[in-house]
This record gives C-alpha cells, structure tokens and sequence, in this order.
C-alpha cells in the first residue's frame, strides 16, 4: 500500500518534540531493503532537521507519533516508554462479536515466531504480555475496541487480538490465526493509534495527544452504521 505524502497532519511542535497523525501506508523508518521508500522520519527531518525515534507505528497502523528534536528530550522520552509510564489508547476494529465489555489478555508472546515472522503466543518460552479492551461499538460482525497495550512488543496487539478470536480487519498476518471472517469494509490493517499520554520532556506537564481518524476509518465505520 503505497502513498503520496504532501503535507503531513501535525499535531504538536515545539522545541523538544514533534507529533503526528502518521498516515496508513507509510513506513515510520527507511525500509530495510529499499531505504529509497519514503518514511515518516524522513519526510519530518527535511522539513524540521534532525530528529530522533522515540517509538514506532506499523507501516499500515495510523495515528499519533512522537519524534524528539534533541538528545536530551529524547532521553526523557525513551525513558518513559521503557519504563511504561506513557499511557498509549489504540482504536481497532475487529472481526467478531466479544461476549464481554472489558477484558484484559494476558498471554504470553515470543516476537518472530515463526516463517511469516509474526509475534506468537508462546506459554512456555515467551515473555508477560498485557492487553486490556474496552467495546466501543458493535455491528454484529465486526466491533470496535479501545485497546490499551500495558507491554510494548512488536505486534503486540495484533497477536493478541487475533488469539481471542477476534483479528483486527483487514489483517494481513494475523487474521488467518482466527476463524473466518466477513470480507471487512476496509482495506487495511485497521488499528489506529488514537492517543497517548505521556509527560513533557522539557516542561514535566502531563500530555495528552489525540489523533482523529483517517478517512478510511471513518468511512469504514458509517459504512458498518448504515
């Protein structure tokens, strides 16, 4: 899924960060084989310098991320999310219908399990994963969850969700993990990073950064409300 990026949707600058509303389809880093590909991290520092990756976003994940203008607020930044103090709210729609409201999924993963390089679930040799969802909306088929990842593995949600019997739609990876689904009214992986919060590196003030849907999104969901 390729894109034409113009202008990117700030959502905050400042001296110490910068903060996105990064489109599907584009890579947050240069691609590890053709580092020719356009990336967020490029298309930022050409219009802002040098900046630095304070986390990440699957290629076709949309929503908020944070690069630092400085070394020192990355530092600050980096810290925080190695020692889970940022909050992080995903919005995913998913294939299926919980019989719950709130759950919290709390198997264990191991990152690059298997030939497709999927994060797996693995109760003897992988590491303490936490994910807790909230229902948002339901359309028989499909719902839409608030995703809270308390860990910060690759893929985490995605694994997870796909365990319970409930992948994200449009999945290329996962959703084959879990019983078949309808065809989904969209055409990506449909997870968005919809906030974070998180304290400012300079300031020490509590953030809170949210990123409103693509159009995609958008259009999928008054799709399924119709």
């Amino acid at each position: 899924m390729g894109v034409c990026v113009v202008d990117l949707p700030i959502l905050w600058e400042d001296a110490a960060l910068v903060a996105v509303n990064k489109p599907a389809g584009l890579r947050a880093i240069p691609d590890g084989y053709d580092p020719t590909l356009p990336h967020l991290h490029g298309l930022l520092s050409a219009q802002y310098g040098r900046l630095w990756v304070v986390h990440r976003l699957d290629k076709d994940t949309s929503g908020v991320m944070i690069l630092a203008r400085s070394a020192a607020a990355h530092r600050s930044l980096s810290l925080q999310f190695e020692q889970r103090e940022t909050r992080k709210e995903y919005h995913a729609l998913v294939c299926g219908a919980p019989d719950w409201e709130e759950r919290e999924i709390d198997l264990p993963l191991r990152v690059n399990g298997d030939r497709k390089h999927r994060t797996v679930i693995d109760a003897a040799g992988g590491r303490a994963a936490f994910t807790f969802c909230r229902v948002l909306r339901r359309w028989g088929a499909f719902t839409l969850l608030a995703v809270y990842p308390r860990t910060g593995y690759t893929h985490q949600i995605r694994a997870h969700l796909a365990a319970v019997g409930l992948p994200i739609a449009a999945d290329p990876l996962y959703a084959a993990l879990a019983r078949p689904a309808p065809p989904p009214p969209i055409q990506r992986t449909a997870l968005h990073a919809f906030q974070i919060h998180f304290t400012h590196p300079i300031q020490a003030a509590p953030m809170t950064l949210q990123a409103p849907y693509p159009a995609d999104l958008e259009e999928a969901i008054g799709r399924l409300g119709a």
